[in-house]
């Protein structure tokens, strides 16, 4: 998506089309709100525009409030010029993710090249704390920077600490891109230090806002968007969150909607961690260190299953039970006798004998004249 076409454009100066009436409804009823949710659900956009703008609907009153003081057709057209599109429901790069929210987005404001419809089954959340130790920085650009390079797209909230890192990584990947999910417009860049990044997001991945641009990201918009941040991938995976923290208030939409969430440990000294530790054993979230496990855990059942981590195999871990008693009790250094093997193990002279030659062939024992002694590995 390279911007808004010729007939999208037309159709945003329109409050008759539905991608008008949609326009200027996030222009006038603030997001997440669960009366519009359910009149758009049942009704094309330029009838409920109708009834929130009449006299008899009392509670949209706000609305008209706003509706006397923005020109929304003046907002459109500058998003037109600035290459903004507004995507709706039905849109062929809509999120499919956006179908679990309970109050799902009258639309979408995005700058940006990438596909949004792909982010349900090729997109993973990274979010975390904004006061993030160098371990969560690190940690959060490894993941996304190895999720990008398998041309997952990483989707975070361009806030300082985990989120920064997170898109940064994915930019370094090459490949999946990142998306940034604003509580203000995609035109305002927020926080104000992200402005070189910003404007990479937009050139390589995408920005998008459910409020129109100019608006400004206040705070309930933060608690706002992170029911978008859950819904529109595959899984959350949270990098430090302290027990109080707003990435679990995502995890939590997360998991409410039926989306894995994977959370990395942190030290169990540290509070940035507890409540990534909380979450496991809450059993909201499962614990991920790597790219395979969040793989794993979100990718595709049956081709991203990661392999079980275990510690090499030694020759001794073939032997059976009876020739591992044997072999424990061989001196590594000086020899000893079969008289001593038998009083320190307790296995009979002749299944002692036994055991000693089995070892000798599979090179775990060395004879010394009569005595017996751990073959060096």
């Amino acid at each position: 998506m390279t911007g808004p076409t010729d007939q999208a454009q037309a159709e945003l100066l329109d409050p008759s089309t539905e991608r008008g009436a949609r326009a200027m409804l996030s222009h006038l009823v603030e997001a997440g709100d669960h009366t519009l949710s359910a009149l758009l659900a049942a009704d094309p956009a330029p009838e409920v525009l109708a009834r929130v703008l009449s006299d008899s609907s009392p509670e949209f009153g706000a609305a008209r409030l706003r509706a006397a003081r923005v020109d929304t057709r003046a907002s459109a057209a500058y998003a037109i010029r600035q290459g903004i599109s507004v995507l709706m429901p039905g849109d062929a790069q809509w999120p499919d993710g956006l179908i679990d929210v309970a109050e799902a987005p009258v639309c979408l404001w995005v700058d940006g090249p990438l596909d949004l419809s792909r982010l349900r089954w090729s997109g993973v959340s990274i979010v975390g704390s904004r006061a993030a130790t160098a371990y969560g920085r690190d940690i959060a650009a490894g993941l996304a920077a190895g999720l990008s390079e398998r041309g997952y797209a990483v989707v975070s909230g361009a806030a300082f600490g985990i989120d920064v890192a997170a898109h940064r990584g994915a930019l370094a990947g090459g490949r999946g891109g990142t998306v940034a999910v604003l509580a203000g417009g995609v035109d305002r860049t927020y926080p104000a230090a992200h402005g070189p990044l910003l404007a990479q997001v937009r050139e390589l991945g995408a920005v998008l806002s459910e409020s129109p641009p100019g608006w400004a990201p206040q705070r309930h918009r933060f608690l706002l968007r992170n029911r978008i941040i859950a819904a529109l991938t595959a899984g959350t995976i949270v990098v430090e969150a302290g027990l109080r923290s707003g990435s679990l208030n995502t995890a939590r939409h997360a998991a409410t909607i039926g989306r894995p969430v994977g959370v990395v440990p942190g030290p169990v000294t540290s509070m940035l961690s507890a409540g990534c530790h909380q979450a496991v054993r809450d059993g909201v979230a499962t614990l991920v260190t790597d790219v395979a496990e969040v793989l794993d855990l979100v990718g595709r059942m049956g081709q991203d299953a990661a392999v079980r981590p275990c510690a090499p195999a030694a020759p001794q871990d073939l032997l059976s039970p009876a020739d591992q008693v044997v072999w424990a009790a061989l001196p590594i250094r000086a020899a000893t006798s079969v008289d001593a093997l038998v009083f320190a193990t307790g296995v009979a002279p002749g299944a002692l004998m036994a055991a000693l030659t089995r070892l000798e062939l599979a090179g775990l024992a060395a004879r010394v004249g009569a005595d017996w002694r751990r073959r060096a590995s």
